[in-house]
């Protein structure tokens, strides 16, 4: 919605009216947010020995330039062209890893089927192999969605006892986790997704799954108050960790749950925070950074941007200011239009 007929809408209504435009009206006492939760794989994790071969050949041929020369093709298309030789060159010479490695470029550089091809031909020796046929097969990458096989080898990975797959089982835990809650590829569980992303966020440790732990506390979060006895201090720990990390998804959605657990102090000022992201030049960079796509990065601003505004028009841990709300009301009506009407969907039926 243009900038100026949020404006009018302020004048002529006040906060509320400005949302009533955002979207089509959401359906009462449905929680539509968890129902369209949108899941990504995890992306392949760092292995040191892998790295170090990476920042070994960039010394020597600029590999690592690969990501950030995009805007002069012909150059990148160079160095491109000379790490495939070079990696051709230690393949020759028996180099087991450059057979991952020229896979991983074809990857990155999203020559798919180029890719699926490589993995395929050493997947029985190279689990790195295994986790990206995962994915790929999963999500119909270079290949239709085999959901069935991609289940097959993440289970491979998270099962394997062999010590080079350590690095992978968290990420495969969250990637197993996302196949049972979506039910596709096995039978939907919700009980099995729930202990795969425990397993995978491993007690808030930063190398483990971060979208586990986003997962986790979204999870917990979205159920009803009377289920949430057991849960509590579950969703407030995934929620907090993932939050940490700077999952702005999470983020948001902890504000919302500062907001109904009644801590309205710590909801407003975590709320400004995040709701005072530049939408411009915060969303790209955060996204670079954290691996969250920008569109859940603007649903969690847009739920601290809501949550923040109620709290000054209510004047709910902070002292009331109306005209403050409407301008935080607008910025998440326009950051995310269906969810603000969603919650203010909520709001008129007194559920906020």
């Amino acid at each position: 919605m243009d900038p100026k007929a949020f404006q009018e809408l302020n004048k002529a209504g006040g906060a509320e009216s400005v949302l009533e435009d955002c979207a089509e009206p959401a359906q009462p006492g449905l929680n539509t947010r968890a129902n369209r939760m949108q899941l990504t794989s995890e992306k392949l994790p760092e292995d040191p020995l892998y790295t170090s071969l990476f920042q070994d050949a960039a010394r020597n041929y600029s590999l690592l330039q690969w990501t950030k020369d995009k805007t002069d093709r012909y150059s990148h298309a160079n160095l491109v062209d000379q790490a495939l030789q070079l990696l051709k060159e230690r393949i020759v010479r028996g180099d087991a890893m450059a057979y991952f490695l020229r896979g991983q470029l074809y990857f990155e550089e999203g020559w798919y089927e180029e890719a699926l091809e490589q993995f395929e031909e050493i997947k029985d020796h190279d689990h790195q192999a295994i986790y990206q046929l995962g994915v790929m097969y999963y999500d119909g990458l270079g290949t239709a969605v085999k959901a069935e096989k991609g289940v097959e080898y993440m289970k491979k990975i998270v099962d394997s006892p062999c010590p080079k797959a350590r690095h992978l089982q968290f990420a495969a835990a969250y990637n197993l986790g996302r196949a049972y809650y979506e039910g596709k590829g096995i039978n939907r569980s919700i009980e099995d997704a729930e202990r795969l992303w425990l397993f995978a966020a491993d007690n808030g440790n930063p190398k483990a799954s971060v979208k586990a732990q986003s997962m986790l506390g979204l999870y917990y979060s979205t159920k009803e108050p009377k289920e949430l006895e057991k849960d509590t201090e579950a969703a407030l720990y995934c929620l907090r960790e993932a939050a940490e990390r700077g999952n702005v998804y999470a983020q948001g959605n902890l504000v919302e749950y500062y907001y109904n657990m009644k801590f309205f102090t710590k909801c407003v000022a975590f709320s400004k925070r995040v709701a005072d992201y530049d939408e411009e030049q915060d969303i790209p960079t955060i996204a670079q950074v954290t691996d969250c796509l920008p569109e859940f990065i603007s649903r969690g601003m847009a739920m601290a941007s809501f949550y923040h505004a109620r709290c000054l028009q209510l004047g709910l841990g902070t002292t009331k200011d109306e005209a403050t709300a409407k301008q935080y009301y607008s910025k998440a009506c326009r950051l995310d239009p269906a969810l603000a009407d969603e919650l203010h969907s909520l709001l008129i039926h007194q559920r906020i």
